[in-house]
């Protein structure tokens, strides 16, 4: 047990389950960020209890993941999957049962870190039921996302509006790129405080693997030009652009072309709907013969895929960040993404990848032609990639960076540490 509770902290994410299989239904980036930052703060010494919702029966209540480090599913709403924009109704539920959690443990939280709008507005209304500081991100602000998207949900005004509350009210929003900051002092508000802390990843599991090694465990041909997609099958993610433009590389005949698409989906959900819609676009383009539909790339496979790969490409319509393109830049393997969010602070076009306008089939082509016809230039990209990961994106210097915004925050003479009666 830890006898300092100044350093117990608890990691909301309602809807992002990060003990969950990455790559299923509305697991990604998110996920991946709340369990990497989890475990990296741990290592530092902080107690971290990770919160999210049970969506299970099956599913353990409480998932021990190191001395340090948990996830505790809280019920809210009825157990099985729920989207993220029905979500909302059940959240009161979520913060009776942790305030009951709390006090079946003894204490209060002095500290929260809160991630996605959902989450935002469960501590926003713990905060006024308790003392404590909220550090918040958003992974995706609904301003921008909006903007891309044809049908705008119904939750969209409440988003809005909860968005616009968080950073004006809590003690810091945490922005992960610079573009991302400046969106929410464009689009959101220019009120709050804001600290710029990127995302990271695991530069020991990515980027121990050779090409010829990876290749070779795939069974992928040596001379094979291989362009490699990953993440969930969303429409906002860009993954028809990136077929489309795969049917007009001048590698497609005789060059010995290969397209990956690697993510899961589940048959009648919202991602398996849009998985069997790009496998149309597929069929219809006659690329049948050179796309293969991987299935979830779970963690002891997923490495091999990035450092197979001679591209690894993120058409996505809008990202915040980008985990894919800095695993894929760890990896050794160059990226070609859309100059979008995240992705223009990630990607140094010319030097680690390039960037091309959303939704431009043709100017993804172009792109990916360029990576594929010139192996020496390609080489040259992933060394730069990797160097820029490993500077500037490791998780370990994440958590370092979260810590001091932590510790400062905790300084603070109204932020005294609770203990419940």
């Amino acid at each position: 047990m830890y006898q300092d509770k100044q350093h117990r902290i608890a990691l909301i994410s309602v809807d992002g389950d990060p003990a969950i299989e990455i790559g299923q239904e509305e697991a990604g980036g998110q996920n991946v960020y709340v369990r990497q930052v989890g475990y990296a703060l741990a290592k530092l010494g902080w107690q971290v209890d990770m919160f999210t919702r049970r969506s299970s029966h099956d599913q353990a209540a409480i998932v021990q993941h190191s001395p340090n480090c948990r996830t505790i599913r809280l019920k809210a709403g009825p157990a099985g999957f729920m989207g993220r924009d029905v979500l909302f109704n059940h959240l009161s539920e979520f913060i009776a049962e942790f305030q009951r959690f709390q006090q079946q443990q003894g204490f209060q939280y002095s500290l929260i870190h809160t991630n996605y709008w959902l989450s935002s507005w469960v501590g926003m209304e713990l905060k006024k039921l308790q003392p404590l500081i909220q550090v918040h991100t958003y992974h995706s602000l609904g301003a921008v996302k909006y903007r891309s998207v044809d049908n705008i949900p119904l939750v969209a005004t409440q988003r809005l509006a909860i968005e616009k509350a968080c950073l004006e009210t809590v003690d810091c929003v945490v922005a992960t790129s610079p573009q991302e900051q400046q969106h929410m002092r464009l689009l959101v508000s220019s009120k709050g405080r804001i600290e710029m802390i990127p995302c990271g990843t695991d530069i020991e599991k990515f980027g121990e693997i050779s090409r010829s090694t990876a290749r070779e465990k795939l069974g992928i041909a040596p001379d094979a030009k291989m362009v490699l997609y990953v993440g969930r099958f969303d429409r906002r993610k860009g993954i028809e652009t990136l077929v489309r433009s795969v049917a007009k590389s001048r590698f497609r005949d005789g060059g010995n072309l290969q397209l990956f698409i690697g993510g899961g989906s589940r048959p009648g959900q919202s991602d398996g709907l849009e998985r069997d819609r790009i496998a149309n676009i597929v069929t219809e383009l006659k690329l049948d013969d050179c796309t293969k539909f991987t299935g979830r790339l779970d963690d002891t496979v997923l490495p091999f895929y990035y450092a197979a790969a001679d591209v690894c490409v993120v058409p996505s319509h809008y990202e915040p960040f980008g985990l894919v393109a800095i695993e894929a830049m760890a990896s050794h393997t160059p990226v070609v993404a859309s100059n979008v969010g995240g992705l223009q602070f990630t990607v140094v076009p010319e030097i680690t990848g390039l960037l091309a306008p959303p939704k431009d089939e043709d100017a993804f082509t172009v792109a990916i032609d360029r990576i594929l016809a010139n192996s020496a230039w390609r080489d040259e990209l992933s060394v730069a990639g990797r160097q820029r990961v490993e500077i500037a994106f490791s998780w370990d210097s994440v958590a370092s960076r979260l810590t001091q915004l932590y510790t400062r925050l905790l300084a603070q003479p109204e932020a005294k540490p609770q203990i419940a009666a």
